[in-house]
Protein backbone atom coordinates (compact mmCIF):
# COMPACT_ATOMS: atom_id res chain seq x y z
CA UNK A 1 0.00 0.00 0.00
CA UNK A 2 1.04 3.16 -0.74
CA UNK A 3 0.48 6.88 1.60
CA UNK A 4 1.24 10.12 0.45
CA UNK A 5 2.03 13.40 2.31
CA UNK A 6 -0.75 15.29 3.76
CA UNK A 7 0.05 19.20 3.07
CA UNK A 8 -2.51 21.66 2.68
CA UNK A 9 -5.37 19.12 3.71
CA UNK A 10 -4.54 17.58 0.35
CA UNK A 11 -2.74 14.40 -0.41
CA UNK A 12 0.68 14.45 -2.42
CA UNK A 13 3.09 12.00 -3.91
CA UNK A 14 6.82 13.72 -3.00
CA UNK A 15 7.93 15.63 -5.70
CA UNK A 16 11.09 13.28 -6.61
CA UNK A 17 8.44 10.43 -6.80
CA UNK A 18 10.55 8.60 -4.42
CA UNK A 19 9.53 6.15 -1.45
CA UNK A 20 10.99 4.20 1.28
CA UNK A 21 9.16 0.95 2.91
CA UNK A 22 7.58 0.56 6.25
CA UNK A 23 8.54 -2.99 7.83
CA UNK A 24 6.35 -5.04 10.43
CA UNK A 25 8.52 -5.65 13.05
CA UNK A 26 6.87 -8.97 13.92
CA UNK A 27 6.46 -10.24 10.36
CA UNK A 28 9.56 -8.46 9.15
CA UNK A 29 7.91 -7.73 5.75
CA UNK A 30 6.41 -4.29 4.09
CA UNK A 31 3.59 -3.42 4.66
CA UNK A 32 3.32 -0.23 3.09
CA UNK A 33 5.54 2.66 1.02
CA UNK A 34 5.67 6.31 2.03
CA UNK A 35 6.90 9.43 0.03
CA UNK A 36 10.82 9.89 0.96
CA UNK A 37 10.05 13.71 0.36
CA UNK A 38 13.20 16.46 -0.09
CA UNK A 39 13.39 20.43 0.27
CA UNK A 40 10.82 20.85 -2.15
CA UNK A 41 8.23 19.22 -0.85
CA UNK A 42 8.92 21.09 2.49
CA UNK A 43 8.54 24.63 0.85
CA UNK A 44 4.99 23.35 -0.20
CA UNK A 45 4.21 22.70 3.33
CA UNK A 46 5.94 26.20 4.69
CA UNK A 47 3.57 27.91 1.79
CA UNK A 48 0.37 26.01 3.37
CA UNK A 49 1.33 26.70 6.56
CA UNK A 50 2.38 30.11 6.41
CA UNK A 51 -1.10 31.10 4.40
CA UNK A 52 -2.94 29.09 7.50
CA UNK A 53 -1.09 30.98 10.02
CA UNK A 54 -2.60 34.22 8.64
CA UNK A 55 -6.14 33.25 10.28
CA UNK A 56 -5.56 30.53 12.34
CA UNK A 57 -2.52 32.48 14.59
CA UNK A 58 -5.33 35.77 14.47
CA UNK A 59 -7.97 33.62 16.40
CA UNK A 60 -8.97 33.17 19.77
CA UNK A 61 -7.92 30.88 22.09
CA UNK A 62 -11.52 29.92 22.38
CA UNK A 63 -12.28 29.31 18.84
CA UNK A 64 -8.57 26.97 18.68
CA UNK A 65 -10.96 25.08 21.86
CA UNK A 66 -13.57 24.12 19.22
CA UNK A 67 -11.00 22.59 16.88
CA UNK A 68 -8.72 20.67 18.90
CA UNK A 69 -11.87 18.98 21.16
CA UNK A 70 -12.47 17.85 18.00
CA UNK A 71 -9.68 16.30 17.35
CA UNK A 72 -9.39 14.55 20.49
CA UNK A 73 -12.95 13.33 20.01
CA UNK A 74 -12.34 11.81 16.83
CA UNK A 75 -8.90 10.76 17.96
CA UNK A 76 -10.74 8.33 20.26
CA UNK A 77 -13.16 7.45 18.06
CA UNK A 78 -11.02 5.68 15.92
CA UNK A 79 -8.67 4.36 18.34
CA UNK A 80 -8.94 0.81 17.73
CA UNK A 81 -7.57 0.84 14.28
CA UNK A 82 -4.99 3.46 15.21
CA UNK A 83 -3.89 1.09 17.42
CA UNK A 84 -3.88 -1.14 15.49
CA UNK A 85 -1.24 0.45 13.14
CA UNK A 86 1.07 1.73 16.00
CA UNK A 87 1.64 -1.82 16.56
CA UNK A 88 1.34 -3.39 13.50
CA UNK A 89 4.25 -0.75 12.19
CA UNK A 90 6.67 -0.95 15.35
CA UNK A 91 5.58 -3.78 17.45
CA UNK A 92 4.14 -2.26 20.26
CA UNK A 93 1.21 -4.50 22.44
CA UNK A 94 -2.00 -3.09 21.55
CA UNK A 95 -3.51 -2.73 24.72
CA UNK A 96 0.19 -0.06 25.32
CA UNK A 97 -0.96 1.34 21.76
CA UNK A 98 -4.42 1.79 22.94
CA UNK A 99 -2.71 4.14 26.05
CA UNK A 100 -0.90 6.34 23.19
CA UNK A 101 -4.72 7.36 21.83
CA UNK A 102 -6.40 8.32 25.29
CA UNK A 103 -2.91 10.35 26.19
CA UNK A 104 -3.41 11.97 22.70
CA UNK A 105 -7.24 12.63 23.48
CA UNK A 106 -5.76 13.97 27.14
CA UNK A 107 -3.12 16.53 25.77
CA UNK A 108 -5.51 17.54 23.55
CA UNK A 109 -8.24 18.65 25.66
CA UNK A 110 -5.71 19.55 28.29
CA UNK A 111 -4.10 22.26 26.14
CA UNK A 112 -7.11 23.62 24.49
CA UNK A 113 -8.75 24.70 28.20
CA UNK A 114 -5.36 25.97 29.10
CA UNK A 115 -4.54 28.15 26.14
CA UNK A 116 -8.09 30.01 27.12
CA UNK A 117 -7.11 30.63 30.34
CA UNK A 118 -3.43 31.65 29.46
CA UNK A 119 -3.31 34.61 26.97
CA UNK A 120 -1.57 37.15 29.19
CA UNK A 121 -1.32 39.28 32.22
CA UNK A 122 -1.02 42.96 33.62
CA UNK A 123 2.09 43.68 35.31
CA UNK A 124 2.78 46.63 38.06
CA UNK A 125 2.93 49.96 36.75
CA UNK A 126 6.27 51.86 36.96
CA UNK A 127 4.62 55.41 36.65
CA UNK A 128 0.93 56.53 37.51
CA UNK A 129 -1.60 56.30 34.85
CA UNK A 130 0.11 53.73 33.25
CA UNK A 131 -0.21 49.98 32.60
CA UNK A 132 1.76 47.35 31.26
CA UNK A 133 0.18 44.57 29.61
CA UNK A 134 2.14 41.53 28.93
CA UNK A 135 0.23 39.64 25.61
CA UNK A 136 1.87 36.04 24.10
CA UNK A 137 1.86 35.43 20.50
CA UNK A 138 2.47 32.51 18.70
CA UNK A 139 5.79 32.53 16.82
CA UNK A 140 4.14 31.16 13.61
CA UNK A 141 5.60 27.73 11.58
CA UNK A 142 6.06 25.08 13.93
CA UNK A 143 8.56 22.15 13.08
CA UNK A 144 7.68 19.08 14.77
CA UNK A 145 10.66 16.37 14.31
CA UNK A 146 8.16 12.90 15.89
CA UNK A 147 10.19 9.64 17.32
CA UNK A 148 9.00 6.27 16.50
CA UNK A 149 8.31 4.58 19.80
CA UNK A 150 5.64 6.67 20.86
CA UNK A 151 4.54 7.69 17.43
CA UNK A 152 0.80 9.51 18.24
CA UNK A 153 1.74 10.19 21.63
CA UNK A 154 4.53 12.09 21.70
CA UNK A 155 3.18 13.73 18.39
CA UNK A 156 0.47 15.40 20.94
CA UNK A 157 2.85 16.21 23.51
CA UNK A 158 3.69 18.67 20.52
CA UNK A 159 0.53 19.60 18.52
CA UNK A 160 -1.53 20.04 20.95
CA UNK A 161 0.36 23.14 22.51
CA UNK A 162 1.68 24.35 19.28
CA UNK A 163 -1.63 24.52 18.08
CA UNK A 164 -3.42 25.92 21.43
CA UNK A 165 -0.53 28.62 21.24
CA UNK A 166 -2.05 29.59 17.66
CA UNK A 167 0.94 27.99 15.40
CA UNK A 168 0.79 26.20 12.41
CA UNK A 169 2.52 22.81 12.04
CA UNK A 170 4.85 20.65 9.84
CA UNK A 171 5.68 17.49 11.25
CA UNK A 172 7.98 14.97 10.25
CA UNK A 173 7.43 11.43 11.72
CA UNK A 174 10.14 8.71 12.09
CA UNK A 175 11.08 6.47 9.02
CA UNK A 176 9.85 4.13 11.26
CA UNK A 177 6.23 4.68 11.72
CA UNK A 178 5.18 6.95 9.34
CA UNK A 179 2.01 5.25 9.06
CA UNK A 180 0.75 6.12 12.49
CA UNK A 181 0.49 9.83 11.53
CA UNK A 182 -0.48 9.52 8.18
CA UNK A 183 -3.40 7.49 8.82
CA UNK A 184 -4.14 9.75 12.20
CA UNK A 185 -4.53 12.70 9.40
CA UNK A 186 -6.97 10.68 7.11
CA UNK A 187 -8.76 10.30 10.08
CA UNK A 188 -8.93 14.12 11.04
CA UNK A 189 -8.18 15.86 7.51
CA UNK A 190 -11.83 17.21 7.47
CA UNK A 191 -11.59 18.80 11.20
CA UNK A 192 -8.61 21.36 10.86
CA UNK A 193 -8.61 24.09 8.04
CA UNK A 194 -5.96 23.35 5.14
CA UNK A 195 -2.86 23.86 5.96
CA UNK A 196 -3.11 24.13 9.90
CA UNK A 197 -1.84 20.52 10.21
CA UNK A 198 1.03 19.07 7.76
CA UNK A 199 2.71 15.99 7.62
CA UNK A 200 5.51 15.21 5.27
CA UNK A 201 7.41 12.01 5.81
CA UNK A 202 11.30 11.20 4.64
CA UNK A 203 14.67 10.63 6.55
CA UNK A 204 15.93 13.00 8.42
CA UNK A 205 19.24 13.59 6.50
CA UNK A 206 16.93 14.94 3.95
CA UNK A 207 13.49 15.98 4.92
CA UNK A 208 14.42 16.61 8.54
CA UNK A 209 17.72 18.60 8.03
CA UNK A 210 15.64 20.87 5.52
CA UNK A 211 12.72 21.52 7.90
CA UNK A 212 15.56 22.19 10.70
CA UNK A 213 17.31 25.18 7.82
CA UNK A 214 13.95 26.35 6.78
CA UNK A 215 14.07 30.42 6.73
CA UNK A 216 10.64 30.65 7.46
CA UNK A 217 10.59 28.14 10.58
CA UNK A 218 11.03 29.68 13.37
CA UNK A 219 10.87 27.17 16.53
CA UNK A 220 11.36 23.36 16.07
CA UNK A 221 10.52 21.13 18.58
CA UNK A 222 12.42 17.20 18.72
CA UNK A 223 12.22 14.21 20.36
CA UNK A 224 15.40 11.99 20.04
CA UNK A 225 19.04 11.30 20.08
CA UNK A 226 21.41 13.38 22.02
CA UNK A 227 23.58 13.05 18.63
CA UNK A 228 20.58 14.11 16.66
CA UNK A 229 19.54 17.02 18.82
CA UNK A 230 23.17 18.38 18.83
CA UNK A 231 22.91 18.70 14.94
CA UNK A 232 19.64 19.85 14.82
CA UNK A 233 20.76 23.32 17.25
CA UNK A 234 24.02 23.75 15.02
CA UNK A 235 21.76 24.11 11.85
CA UNK A 236 19.15 26.01 14.05
CA UNK A 237 21.81 28.23 15.16
CA UNK A 238 22.33 29.79 11.60
CA UNK A 239 18.83 31.09 11.60
CA UNK A 240 18.70 32.00 15.60
CA UNK A 241 15.64 29.49 15.27
CA UNK A 242 14.62 28.44 18.85
CA UNK A 243 14.79 25.01 19.81
CA UNK A 244 12.80 22.63 22.16
CA UNK A 245 15.02 19.18 22.41
CA UNK A 246 13.93 15.73 24.54
CA UNK A 247 16.67 14.30 24.34
CA UNK A 248 18.04 10.78 25.22
CA UNK A 249 18.65 9.15 28.90
CA UNK A 250 20.17 6.96 31.26
CA UNK A 251 18.00 6.67 33.94
CA UNK A 252 19.30 5.36 36.90
CA UNK A 253 16.39 3.55 40.14
CA UNK A 254 18.04 3.55 43.48
CA UNK A 255 16.80 0.61 45.70
CA UNK A 256 17.45 1.73 49.51
CA UNK A 257 17.49 -0.74 52.21
CA UNK A 258 14.26 -0.17 53.27
CA UNK A 259 12.50 -0.72 50.26
CA UNK A 260 9.61 -3.53 49.51
CA UNK A 261 11.94 -5.77 47.95
CA UNK A 262 9.10 -7.31 45.87
CA UNK A 263 7.42 -4.12 44.81
CA UNK A 264 10.34 -2.21 43.68
CA UNK A 265 11.58 -5.70 41.74
CA UNK A 266 8.47 -5.69 39.55
CA UNK A 267 8.39 -2.06 39.13
CA UNK A 268 12.06 -2.29 37.76
CA UNK A 269 11.20 -4.95 35.57
CA UNK A 270 8.55 -2.88 34.29
CA UNK A 271 10.31 0.49 33.97
CA UNK A 272 13.20 -1.30 32.31
CA UNK A 273 11.48 -4.08 29.31
CA UNK A 274 8.18 -1.92 28.74
CA UNK A 275 7.99 -1.38 25.08
CA UNK A 276 10.99 -3.23 24.92
CA UNK A 277 13.20 -0.69 26.54
CA UNK A 278 12.28 1.65 23.86
CA UNK A 279 11.42 4.47 26.30
CA UNK A 280 13.98 7.79 26.95
CA UNK A 281 13.11 7.04 30.52
CA UNK A 282 13.49 3.40 30.90
CA UNK A 283 15.64 2.59 33.86
CA UNK A 284 19.21 1.48 32.36
CA UNK A 285 20.89 1.47 35.59
CA UNK A 286 20.15 -0.23 38.60
CA UNK A 287 22.06 1.14 41.80
CA UNK A 288 20.97 -1.12 44.87
CA UNK A 289 22.12 -0.93 48.55
CA UNK A 290 25.01 -3.75 49.79
CA UNK A 291 22.70 -5.38 52.30
CA UNK A 292 19.67 -5.93 49.91
CA UNK A 293 21.49 -5.98 46.48
CA UNK A 294 21.31 -10.48 46.21
CA UNK A 295 17.67 -10.45 47.61
CA UNK A 296 16.29 -7.74 45.00
CA UNK A 297 18.89 -8.75 42.30
CA UNK A 298 17.20 -12.53 42.49
CA UNK A 299 14.03 -10.85 42.57
CA UNK A 300 14.43 -8.96 39.67
CA UNK A 301 15.79 -11.70 37.56
CA UNK A 302 12.50 -13.71 38.21
CA UNK A 303 10.41 -10.92 36.95
CA UNK A 304 12.51 -10.50 34.09
CA UNK A 305 12.42 -14.27 33.29
CA UNK A 306 8.00 -14.01 33.91
CA UNK A 307 7.71 -11.15 30.86
CA UNK A 308 5.91 -12.49 27.80
CA UNK A 309 7.24 -12.34 24.48
CA UNK A 310 4.68 -12.09 21.67
CA UNK A 311 2.39 -11.46 19.03
CA UNK A 312 1.78 -7.56 19.69
CA UNK A 313 -1.79 -8.45 18.85
CA UNK A 314 -2.38 -10.75 21.52
CA UNK A 315 -3.72 -9.05 24.93
CA UNK A 316 -1.76 -11.41 26.72
CA UNK A 317 1.73 -10.58 24.84
CA UNK A 318 3.90 -7.94 27.55
CA UNK A 319 6.45 -7.17 25.25
CA UNK A 320 6.48 -7.22 21.33
CA UNK A 321 9.41 -7.10 18.96
CA UNK A 322 12.14 -4.09 18.38
CA UNK A 323 11.32 -1.42 16.70
CA UNK A 324 13.41 -2.24 13.68
CA UNK A 325 16.37 -4.24 12.74
CA UNK A 326 18.56 -1.18 13.40
CA UNK A 327 17.40 -1.29 16.73
CA UNK A 328 17.88 -5.13 17.25
CA UNK A 329 21.52 -4.74 15.70
CA UNK A 330 22.14 -2.23 18.20
CA UNK A 331 20.88 -4.23 21.27
CA UNK A 332 23.13 -7.36 20.16
CA UNK A 333 25.89 -5.57 19.95
CA UNK A 334 25.61 -3.45 23.08
CA UNK A 335 25.20 -6.93 24.79
CA UNK A 336 27.92 -8.43 23.32
CA UNK A 337 30.26 -5.42 24.58
CA UNK A 338 29.63 -5.57 27.86
CA UNK A 339 30.43 -9.32 28.06
CA UNK A 340 33.83 -8.68 26.84
CA UNK A 341 34.16 -5.67 29.03
CA UNK A 342 33.53 -8.64 32.03
CA UNK A 343 30.11 -7.69 33.00
CA UNK A 344 28.14 -11.27 33.99
CA UNK A 345 25.30 -11.96 32.07
CA UNK A 346 22.56 -13.00 34.79
CA UNK A 347 19.19 -13.94 32.32
CA UNK A 348 18.34 -12.85 28.88
CA UNK A 349 20.96 -11.46 26.69
CA UNK A 350 20.02 -13.29 23.55
CA UNK A 351 16.91 -13.50 20.73
CA UNK A 352 14.45 -16.28 21.89
CA UNK A 353 13.68 -19.55 20.63
CA UNK A 354 9.98 -18.21 20.46
CA UNK A 355 8.46 -16.27 18.98
CA UNK A 356 10.89 -17.43 15.75
CA UNK A 357 10.09 -14.50 13.71
CA UNK A 358 10.52 -10.89 14.99
CA UNK A 359 12.92 -9.01 15.98
CA UNK A 360 12.85 -9.52 19.42
CA UNK A 361 14.75 -9.34 22.44
CA UNK A 362 14.82 -11.38 25.89
CA UNK A 363 14.94 -9.01 28.76
CA UNK A 364 18.12 -9.01 29.85
CA UNK A 365 19.72 -8.37 33.40
CA UNK A 366 23.41 -7.74 34.12
CA UNK A 367 25.74 -7.68 37.39
CA UNK A 368 29.43 -7.31 38.26
CA UNK A 369 29.36 -3.93 35.80
CA UNK A 370 32.01 -1.20 36.27
CA UNK A 371 30.99 2.51 36.21
CA UNK A 372 32.93 3.10 33.30
CA UNK A 373 31.43 0.03 30.81
CA UNK A 374 29.52 1.45 28.27
CA UNK A 375 26.66 -0.17 29.11
CA UNK A 376 26.41 2.06 32.12
CA UNK A 377 27.44 5.66 30.65
CA UNK A 378 25.57 5.62 27.16
CA UNK A 379 21.65 5.12 26.51
CA UNK A 380 20.76 1.73 25.16
CA UNK A 381 17.29 1.87 24.29
CA UNK A 382 16.83 -1.56 24.95
CA UNK A 383 15.42 -3.96 27.19
CA UNK A 384 18.87 -4.48 29.36
CA UNK A 385 19.50 -3.37 32.88
CA UNK A 386 22.99 -3.58 34.50
CA UNK A 387 23.02 -3.86 38.37
CA UNK A 388 25.37 -1.88 40.83
CA UNK A 389 25.78 -2.10 44.68
CA UNK A 390 26.34 0.89 46.59
CA UNK A 391 26.66 1.32 50.69
CA UNK A 392 24.82 4.84 51.14
CA UNK A 393 22.61 7.64 49.64
CA UNK A 394 25.73 9.65 48.78
CA UNK A 395 27.29 7.05 47.07
CA UNK A 396 24.11 6.65 44.95
CA UNK A 397 23.11 10.38 44.50
CA UNK A 398 26.66 10.89 42.92
CA UNK A 399 26.71 7.26 40.65
CA UNK A 400 23.66 9.04 39.37
CA UNK A 401 24.77 11.98 38.30
CA UNK A 402 27.86 10.22 37.14
CA UNK A 403 26.54 10.32 33.37
CA UNK A 404 26.25 13.08 30.98
CA UNK A 405 21.96 12.71 30.85
CA UNK A 406 19.67 14.46 33.01
CA UNK A 407 16.35 13.39 32.26
CA UNK A 408 14.65 10.62 34.98
CA UNK A 409 15.25 9.01 37.75
CA UNK A 410 13.19 6.50 40.27
CA UNK A 411 13.76 5.91 44.16
CA UNK A 412 12.39 2.83 45.70
CA UNK A 413 12.26 3.85 49.80
CA UNK A 414 9.67 4.09 52.80
CA UNK A 415 11.87 7.07 54.02
CA UNK A 416 10.24 10.28 52.62
CA UNK A 417 12.81 12.41 53.76
CA UNK A 418 15.70 10.41 52.26
CA UNK A 419 13.44 10.26 48.98
CA UNK A 420 13.51 13.60 49.01
CA UNK A 421 17.07 14.46 50.28
CA UNK A 422 18.13 12.67 46.67
CA UNK A 423 15.86 14.16 44.81
CA UNK A 424 16.97 17.38 45.85
CA UNK A 425 20.52 16.50 44.90
CA UNK A 426 19.94 14.28 41.50
CA UNK A 427 20.35 16.34 38.74
CA UNK A 428 17.81 15.08 36.54
CA UNK A 429 13.97 16.70 35.17
CA UNK A 430 11.77 14.43 36.61
CA UNK A 431 12.29 11.96 40.33
CA UNK A 432 9.91 9.24 40.53
CA UNK A 433 9.90 7.84 44.03
CA UNK A 434 8.35 4.54 44.66
CA UNK A 435 6.65 4.47 40.74
CA UNK A 436 9.14 4.24 37.80
CA UNK A 437 8.14 6.20 34.36
CA UNK A 438 5.04 8.58 35.81
CA UNK A 439 4.20 11.67 34.08
CA UNK A 440 1.79 14.25 34.60
CA UNK A 441 0.33 16.28 31.96
CA UNK A 442 0.08 19.30 34.21
CA UNK A 443 3.81 18.89 35.36
CA UNK A 444 6.73 19.45 33.63
CA UNK A 445 8.90 16.82 31.78
CA UNK A 446 11.89 17.46 30.47
CA UNK A 447 15.88 16.86 30.55
CA UNK A 448 18.83 18.65 32.43
CA UNK A 449 22.26 18.27 31.25
CA UNK A 450 22.61 16.59 27.85
CA UNK A 451 18.80 14.87 28.09
CA UNK A 452 17.67 18.61 26.60
CA UNK A 453 16.56 22.06 26.11
CA UNK A 454 13.02 23.32 27.16
CA UNK A 455 9.98 21.37 28.69
CA UNK A 456 7.02 19.46 27.70
CA UNK A 457 3.90 19.11 29.52
CA UNK A 458 2.41 21.84 31.61
CA UNK A 459 1.84 25.64 31.14
CA UNK A 460 5.53 25.36 30.30
CA UNK A 461 5.11 23.36 27.23
CA UNK A 462 2.49 25.99 26.26
CA UNK A 463 5.49 28.73 26.74
CA UNK A 464 7.76 27.10 24.75
CA UNK A 465 5.45 27.99 21.82
CA UNK A 466 4.39 31.77 22.55
CA UNK A 467 6.71 35.02 22.52
CA UNK A 468 5.59 37.64 25.23
CA UNK A 469 5.10 40.80 24.31
CA UNK A 470 5.58 44.14 26.33
CA UNK A 471 2.32 46.71 25.83
CA UNK A 472 3.26 49.86 27.75
CA UNK A 473 -0.02 52.28 28.12
CA UNK A 474 0.26 55.81 29.13
CA UNK A 475 -3.21 57.38 29.85
CA UNK A 476 -1.53 60.88 31.66
CA UNK A 477 -1.33 62.25 28.46
CA UNK A 478 1.36 65.04 29.41
CA UNK A 479 4.79 66.01 29.16
CA UNK A 480 7.32 63.61 30.99
CA UNK A 481 9.49 66.02 33.12
CA UNK A 482 12.75 63.47 31.52
CA UNK A 483 12.03 64.06 27.82
CA UNK A 484 13.89 66.66 25.61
Amino acid sequence: MNYKNFINNEWLDADSGKTFEVINPFTEKVIAEVPASGKSDINKAVEAAQSAFKIWGTMTAGSRREYLQALAQTSLDHADSLAKTISTEMGKPLKDAMTELEDLSEYLQYYSELARDQVGRIVSPVEKKSMSLVRYEPYGVVGCIIPWNYPLSLMGWKLAPALAAGNTIIMKPSEITSLSLLHWAEIISDIMPPGVLNIVTGYGAEAGEEIVKHSSIPIITFTGSVKTGKRIARLAADNLKKVSLELGGKDPVIICDDADISVAAKGTSWGGFVNSGQVCTSIERVYVYNSVADKFTEALVEEAKKVKLGDPMDENTDVGPMASKAQLKNTIEKVALAKKEGARLLTGGKRPLEPARGYFFTPTIFDRVKPDMEIVTEESFSPVIPIQKIDSLDEAVRMANSTKYGLGCTIFTKDIERALTAADKIKSGTVCINNPLMENIAAPFGGMKQSGIGREHGVEALEEFREAKHIYIDYDHTKKSWWF
